[in-house]
């Protein structure tokens, strides 16, 4: 494991915000919905590609808080324009299970 310093992980701006919308996205190459979170009047909303069909359905994403990097330049990816990284972790299966607050937190709120 590569160690950081304490001022490359202050770089690292994760933030709070709530999918508002999930769709398919038959054009990625792996499995993926194209989301869009919200992340308070601070950030606004961002787009992001999410590879996590695996446990999900795009309705029932609608509403969830996730923990995403708001700080990336966007990336390209297909046809779709990724502009944070929406969190979470590989299960045995190596589906993609999301990372979540467990309990309600101000849009925007940045991990500490």
């Amino acid at each position: 494991m590569e160690q950081i310093s304490w001022a490359d992980f202050e770089k690292v701006e994760l933030r709070v915000g709530r999918i508002v919308d999930a769709d398919s996205f038959p054009e990625a190459r792996k499995p993926a919905y194209k989301l869009r979170v919200d992340f308070g009047p601070e950030i606004g909303i961002k787009k992001s590609s999410a590879q996590v069909t695996g446990h999900y359905q795009p309705e029932e994403l609608i509403g969830r808080l996730v923990v995403a990097v708001v700080n990336f330049p966007p990336k390209q990816i297909g046809p779709f324009l990724s502009e944070c990284l929406v969190t979470g972790f590989h299960d045995e299966a190596g589906d993609v299970v999301l990372c979540e607050p467990d309990r309600e937190v101000p849009l925007g709120a940045r991990l500490l």
